[in-house]
């Protein structure tokens, strides 16, 4: 049995170091930069010259000047690299990689929903497509939701899409809760995470801290030490004293968290909170995409110049923000 054991081992050890070898070559003879989201495979995420969530990506592919973009995520993270960087070239390793929450809203149905709040600011999450981030007034990511919330005029309605849960959260931090209008969005994986996960865990790790994602519900939400971004959970890790976190969100941020926080032990509140788009994206994959050059993302113009327009709202924000706490 072991001898077994060895013969499968070995050739797929070997088989990941000539991917990585490969990609390394390819990489450089592409003049290739890979972005890989947090909740990538942990092999995914090795491969990478730069990890983080939805708004460190973004300021990274902006920063590149990279002739090639392979971005390891889901479809709108890759649409959203393409309109900030339009003259390069972006890559996914495959064009299933979607997410149910931005399908969950249309530009047909924001148009209906504008008409009736016709004075409303739209904030619209980055988990969109780039038609409704062309509709929208702004964008927002889980790391800066009520901060970008906090910028519109008080006298004004946010229409907020598509997660309401990050919604409801945001504007409760932002104390704006009178004047969101929540779109009926979600996360699926972020729902399978239950409050009695969380208790559960506690009960067997009674002095972990809990950190988890404001696209959780609100029950999860409330029990947590702690709720922010995928990097924002990364950075609670490295400050806490604790040696034990529960962490509530897709379970591959905990690769990461082991990786930058050796002496730390991140505990997953369910296996069940993986996302089966994020696993789409493998080293085969990525080898294959920067080998044919495809496939690649592509953007309306029209559709990318309205929606590049809110995407730059929020990063100038995020940067005034980030100045002013230097």
């Amino acid at each position: 049995m072991v001898g077994v054991m060895l013969l499968c081992w070995f050739p797929t050890r070997l088989r990941m170091d000539e991917l990585f070898s490969k990609l390394k070559e390819l990489r450089a003879r592409r003049g290739a930069i890979i972005l890989a989201h947090n909740y990538q495979r942990p092999e995914v995420q090795d491969a990478a010259d730069f990890c983080a969530d939805s708004l460190g990506l973004a300021y990274r592919a902006k920063e590149a000047n990279a002739k090639v973009i392979l971005f390891c995520g889901v479809h709108f993270m890759a649409e959203m690299a393409k309109i900030i960087c339009p003259e390069s070239t972006v890559l996914v390793p495959d064009l299933n990689a979607g997410c149910p929450m931005a399908n969950m809203v249309t530009v047909r149905e924001l148009k209906s929903m504008k008409e009736r709040f016709k004075d409303a600011a739209v904030v619209c999450y980055v988990n969109s497509s780039a038609a409704v981030k062309a509709e929208s007034d702004i964008c927002c990511t889980s790391a800066n939701a009520a901060e970008i919330i906090s910028s519109i005029e008080p006298d004004r309605k946010v229409i907020f899409v598509p997660d309401k849960s990050l919604g409801a959260y945001a504007a409760k931090k932002a104390k704006r809760e009178k004047d969101i209008i929540l779109w009926n969005g979600y996360c699926p994986t972020h729902h399978r995470i239950l409050a009695r996960d969380i208790i559960e865990r506690k009960a067997e790790h009674p002095d972990a801290k809990v950190a988890v994602h404001p696209e959780c519900v609100e029950e999860v939400i409330a029990l947590a030490d702690e709720v922010a971004s995928t990097s924002g959970i990364v950075a609670y890790c490295k400050r806490t004293d604790a040696k034990e976190i529960i962490i509530g969100t897709e379970v591959g941020l905990l690769h990461r968290i082991k990786r930058e926080c050796p002496d730390k032990i991140a505990i997953a509140a369910t296996p069940l909170a993986d996302c089966p788009n994020m696993a789409l994206n493998t080293l085969e994959k990525m080898v294959w995409a920067l080998e044919d050059m495809e496939p690649r993302i592509g953007v309306d113009e029209k559709v990318a110049s309205r929606a590049r327009n809110a995407i730059e709202k929020m990063l100038v924000i995020s940067r005034k923000s980030a100045v002013g706490k230097n």
